[in-house]
């Protein structure tokens, strides 16, 4: 058996007032989850599951990102979280705080034998 993506989602999230990396990371998550409806386990025949799901993350403070709360958004599935530095940190008017805005990939694979052909 091979790991096989299946599926590629992208989503961006943003903590506008509080400063907080890892809200701003489930926001992007949940967008990229939620704009989809995808019954790809279900035409693989595989159990939900079986999802093999590696998320990377990208904000511009990795190291404020926790990724214990993140996998509780995942509702099945094996979640796998990688957080690199990436999105925006936007100072806000007068220069006493910033937005956030991280952004989000979701790649969704299984083990399963490559088609012949």
């Amino acid at each position: 058996m091979a790991k096989k993506r299946v599926v590629s989602q992208f989503g961006m999230g943003t903590s506008i007032r509080s400063r907080n990396y890892t809200e701003a990371a489930a926001r992007a998550i949940r967008d990229a989850l939620w704009h989809n409806s995808l019954n790809v386990a279900e035409a693989f025949g595989f159990p939900r599951e079986a999802m093999i799901i590696d998320v990377q993350i990208g904000v511009q403070q990795p190291e404020a990102v926790d990724c214990e709360a993140l996998l509780k958004v995942f509702p099945y599935g094996q979640p796998s979280i990688t957080v690199v530095k990436g999105g925006l940190d936007i100072p806000k008017p007068g220069g006493d705080s910033i937005s956030v805005i991280a952004n989000a990939a979701i790649l969704v694979s299984f083990d399963m034998e490559p088609a012949n052909g």
